[in-house]
This record gives structure tokens, sequence and C-alpha cells, in this order.
């Protein structure tokens, strides 16, 4: 099969799998993350992004140029505007509300937003259509993913989405087929530390969970449901957990509030405490870029169990498959460390 026919083929899988449907108008009707049915127009051309995540979908499905109103910034995604530096030219605000003329002086075609958004409303009332997305496991991140593509509508769009959520699954599977067999003393407890100011952490039934699984490991907040979750390092100190990851940007431990009294903590003094990688978005959260996150945990638990993974040349091979952006090694080693580029 040619490369155009399966382009043909992906495109008609995913649209086969959503509620939507092509009007005579050219108009389609498309099912958002939250069950409401949206209007799009046939061609989408310009796009504002709501949710800082989901950009990551967007440049992924390699529809990152179509972005004209954005609420992230090179000063805290410096990798995302390295990758897409058309963002450099779309309305940028803080926080996450855009003003409804402006986003149609932009000729926006539609706007992403999280599911709850507050101002989606005033959105829709500006007859600018309007998707609410949520996605908060890997399951739900790939149908997320498949929706975005839906609503780009291009054969494009959709054999990029089938072909991330090949690889997302391929990861999966390739990892957890190496750790099923691990007894529960084999798995070390891994405590995921999102923010140090104020103190933050991620419990069970998140992606972050479902990582550290599959990674082989034991969350050490499991007790807690949720993500960023504040508590006391009292309860850190509790769970002495083996191996503390910090988020990119949760801040450094010497440099927190707590630093003296986390010298108590086994993972501190046996130097087994370790800062997340980030690209384009955290890897450890809700982006595309989860799917490296899975190589990375399994390699840093179980070193052992997977020293084929080089994460300098899966880290290259991603975002040349996945972003069309060619990394050096340099690169890809300083988002290794969760650095942003020089």
């Amino acid at each position: 099969m040619n490369s155009r026919l399966r382009l043909i083929a992906a495109f008609s899988l995913l649209f086969g799998s959503f509620p939507s449907a092509f009007a005579a108008d050219g108009v389609r009707q498309i099912t958002d993350d939250t069950g409401k049915t949206v209007t799009v127009p046939g061609q989408v051309r310009h796009i504002a992004d709501a949710w800082y995540a989901h950009h990551s979908l967007l440049m992924t499905l390699g529809a990152g140029s179509k972005i004209v109103a954005t609420v992230n910034h090179p000063e805290s995604r410096p990798w995302m505007f390295r990758l897409q530096p058309s963002l450099a030219q779309a309305l940028s605000v803080h926080g996450i509300t855009f003003n409804s003329e402006a986003l149609l002086a932009r000729q926006t075609d539609v706007i992403f937003v999280p599911a709850g958004d507050g101002d989606a409303p005033a959105y829709r009332q500006a007859n600018i259509p309007t998707l609410e997305m949520r996605f908060t496991d890997y399951p739900s991140l790939k149908k997320s993913l498949l929706t975005t593509a839906a609503v780009l509508g291009t054969p494009d769009a959709a054999a990029r989405a089938q072909a991330y959520n090949a690889y997302l699954d391929a990861q999966l599977t390739q990892t957890t087929q190496r750790t099923a067999s691990l007894a529960p003393e084999q798995r070390p407890t891994v405590l995921h530390i999102a923010s140090l100011h104020p103190l933050k952490i991620d419990g069970s039934d998140t992606l972050i969970d479902q990582w550290i699984q599959a990674a082989g490991g034991r969350n050490a907040a499991a007790a807690i449901k949720g993500n960023l979750h504040e508590i006391s390092p009292e309860m850190i100190l509790a769970w002495q957990p083996d191996i503390i990851i910090l988020g990119a940007d949760a801040g450094s431990i010497a440099d927190s509030d707590y630093a003296a009294l986390f010298t108590a903590l086994k993972a501190v003094q046996q130097k087994r405490v370790y800062r997340n990688p980030a690209g384009v978005f955290p890897w450890d959260r809700y982006g595309t870029e989860a799917a490296l996150q899975i190589p990375w945990a399994a390699k840093l638990l179980h070193p052992d169990l997977f020293p084929q993974n080089d994460m300098v040349k899966i880290t290259r091979d991603f975002y040349q498959r996945f972003f069309d952006y060619r990394l050096s090694d340099a690169e890809a080693m300083r988002m290794l460390k969760g650095l942003g580029p020089e």
C-alpha cells in the first residue's frame, strides 16, 4: 500500500470512529471530549488553544502552525517555541481567557478549551466553535488526540494520530511485558513531586500513577487520589519513598523550605532524587511526550531490565517522527535533564 492509500485508509478509520458527519455546506459535526456536539467548518485554518497541554497534541498532528492564539509563553515553555517558532506571532494571554473580539479578528475557526472552562459560553456566544478537551490517563489521551484530528479533518492529521497512538501502545506493551513479573518487593516506591513551593504531589488514578506502575514502581502517594495535592512535608517523611522524581519546574530540594527536614529521607541520603525530563511540555504530565516518560522511567527504576533504552536515541527519534524536528544529541540531553534550549 503506497503512502497516499495509507493516508486515505487512516482517514477513513478515524472518521468512522467518531460522530463526525459532513453536511452539504462542508461543515462537520464533532463530539468533543465532554460529549458535546460541536459544528466546525469544513476547513480549519486558524486555531485558538486555551489549554496549555493541548498545544502538544496539535503540534503532533502537524497543526502547530495553525495556532493563532496561545496561553503558553516562551519563558515557561522554551522548547515549545523552539520547535514551533510561529507561536511567537500568535495572540498571547496570561491565564486562559481570550477576548472573543480579538479571536474573531484573528479569523479563529475553532477554539480548544479545558473541560469545564468558564469562558466557553462567551466563545460560543461569539459563534466560535468551542471544543472542551479532557484527558487524565493514556486511553483518554489517545481518544483526545483522535478527536483533535477529527476537528482538523485532514488525512495527514488522521494518519499522525493513528501513528502516535500505535507508538504509545507499543511503549506501554514493551515496558509492562518486562515489569509484569516483578514482585512487590522488587518494585521501588516512587514519589512524584510536582511542586516544592508549595509542596504538591501526584497520587493514584492519574497518568503519573500509570507510568510509575508500568515502569515497575509503586506510587508512594497511592493513598491520595488525583493530581497536584498539597501535602505536609511530614507525610513524605512518613512515606520514605525509595525514589523521588521532581517535575522539571518543581524547584530544588536543596533550595526548598524543607531542605533540612528532607535530609532524613533515604532517597535524599542515597542520592535517588531525579529531575523529570521536559520538552514541548513536561513529559510526566498531559502532553504527547507522555509516551517518552514510559521508557525513561523504566530505565531509571530498573536499568538492568532495560539496558536497550538509549534515551538520547529514543528522544531524537520521537521528535523527528512526531514533531518534525531534528534534535541534536546535545539538545536531547538537555531535555532529559529538564533543561531548556541554549
